[in-house]
């Protein structure tokens, strides 16, 4: 692509006005787009974004050094030096990155319904239904999620520890979608993504919320800029938009939730809601809430369905009407709905059982704030004959606000826990778990008899479960699918359904299957 028609798409200035400054070819040919300096390639365009611990212009040098012809970022920092190659400033360098990726992709979401989930929990189980309704349909999509990757029924693990992924990743991905001739992407979008433009460009056609509870204030600082992030979602859908292509504008609200209020005065196109405790256009009625199953009737505005699945809890329920109103709002019909929830077993790492013969339950699941882990340990404990027992930590760098509630809702709703590791990232880990445990102690709890602080995640889990007894419910909440734990700056290996079974084995127990 000539770079002019790269430049061109750039929506907040005028790359013109810089030309002057450096000298350049505006028709000379891009061949890739890079924001990392080392994925540079000869004649590409080198984007230099701010990240957590540096920033992309300390790299300028590498990128000219590996053959970029251009470089676009925000102010240059320093004004002695002039940069190694031709760079064009910007105002919102994330923004720029995600207009020239479309741009250099072909605007393909102009091309697909594009199908936004945010919420603090429950994005990745809706997402994963709402992809599993569609594809019973016959309907051929594409999903991108914390967890997971699927593209037209070919599924892979989300190895990056990224939610949701740079824009070009995101534009990539929508492109090869558009390729394959698959109309529907699924895209989840988190606070993160929508506050710092990931999403930018997307064009969504349906927004859906889950809920949205306390998380992420370490980078939003208070929640109403974490609410107003969630918000940008029901922004960037556009009544008058038309794709030419079979997608219908609307806006998924969960009228249980106080998010709805927040987000109803942002949504310019229809609103669908949905709802267990409170009127609403898809309503659950009729729950049973079983230990292996769940079943309820969903009223729909023109019908209903009668739902058998496997996903247990209440919040699942509510996760599932977010993904049947999804579905019905793009057309899918009442026997397609029934017939796909029906073959839902499960989300990776989300209440997922470890069975290795032991008299107990272990469960591992991805709760990682406040709201979750209660839900989740209200869904276990009528299950539970015996004690319920925790393992959980708080991660790194990341909302300090909610240690000492973790802490609280842990000694308030377990018999035993045991404070640890989830990713400490470059913060003191005895300090993450001193913070935990004063919520805990608040709540009249004695670490040691109650409760244990143990950093290394491998022996807390070993720990707990040599707590357990027969009936017991042991519940390793916060890692959930991923695949590594983050020490300082380094991903090291980790998977705690594998070191599950690994100290269930180091116990004496084995399955006999």
């Amino acid at each position: 692509m000539q770079l002019h028609t790269l430049l061109d798409a750039l929506q907040e200035y005028s790359w013109r006005e810089q030309q002057q400054q450096y000298t350049f070819d505006p028709t000379s040919e891009i061949t890739s787009i890079a924001y990392d300096s080392r994925k540079v390639t000869q004649q590409g365009l080198f984007v230099a974004v701010p990240g957590t611990h540096t920033d992309g212009q300390f790299y300028l040098p590498d990128a000219a050094a590996r053959g970029a012809r251009l470089a676009i970022g925000e102010k240059l920092q320093s004004d002695d030096q002039a940069p190694p190659l031709p760079y064009i400033e910007v105002p919102n360098v994330r923004v720029a990155l995600a207009d020239l990726a479309r741009a250099f992709y072909g605007y393909p979401a102009d091309q697909l319904c594009t199908i936004g989930i945010t919420g603090t929990d429950g994005k990745t189980t809706t997402s994963n239904l709402i992809s599993t309704l569609f594809e019973t349909a016959g309907r051929r999509n594409g999903l991108m999620t914390t967890a997971n990757f699927k593209m037209d029924g070919k599924e892979w693990e989300n190895t990056t520890r990224q939610s949701t992924l740079e824009a070009l990743e995101i534009q990539e991905f929508l492109r090869r979608l558009v390729d394959a001739q698959v109309p529907y992407a699924i895209v989840e979008a988190t606070s993160h993504g929508l506050e710092l433009g990931r999403v930018h460009g997307c064009n969504f056609d349906v927004g859906v919320v889950t809920n949205i509870t306390h998380e992420h204030l370490d980078f939003h600082k208070t929640i109403e800029a974490y609410r107003r992030a969630k918000a940008r979602l029901f922004e960037m859908l556009d009544p008058e938009r038309d794709k030419g292509i079979n997608s219908r504008p609307v806006a998924i609200l969960n009228r249980d939730d106080v998010s709805y209020d927040v987000l109803k005065p942002y949504c310019k196109v229809p609103i669908l809601d949905y709802g267990i405790d409170t009127p609403a256009a898809v309503r659950a009625v009729d729950l049973h809430l079983g230990a292996q199953s769940t079943s309820f009737r969903v009223v729909l505005p023109d019908g209903e369905a009668h739902i058998e699945t496997r996903l247990v809890g209440r919040f699942n329920v509510s996760n599932s009407l977010a993904a049947i109103a999804t579905a019905y709002s793009q057309g899918i019909c009442v026997a397609d709905i029934e017939r796909g929830m029906a073959t839902i077993w499960g989300i990776t790492g989300r209440m997922e059982t470890i069975a290795e013969g032991q008299p107990f339950s272990v469960i591992v699941d991805y709760a990682h704030t406040p709201d979750s882990l209660q839900k989740v340990i209200a869904t276990l404990r009528p299950l539970t004959t015996g004690k319920m027992i925790l393992v959980f930590g708080s991660a790194g760098e990341r909302d300090l606000q909610k240690r000492p509630i973790m802490g609280r809702i842990a000694a308030e709703q377990s018999e035993f826990f045991v404070i640890t590791d989830e990713d400490p990232r470059d913060e003191d880990r005895e300090k993450i778990l001193r913070e935990i445990a004063d919520g805990a102690i608040a709540a009249g709890k004695r670490e040691g008899k109650d409760f244990l602080c143990i950093a290394d995640r491998t022996q807390a889990i070993a720990a707990a479960f040599k707590h357990a007894e027969a009936g017991d419910t042991v519940l390793l909440a916060g890692k959930g699918h991923e695949q590594s734990i983050i020490m300082g700056r380094e991903k090291l290996p980790w998977d705690d359904r594998k070191v599950a079974r690994e100290q269930l084995n180091k116990q004496g127990w084995h399955d006999a299957r």
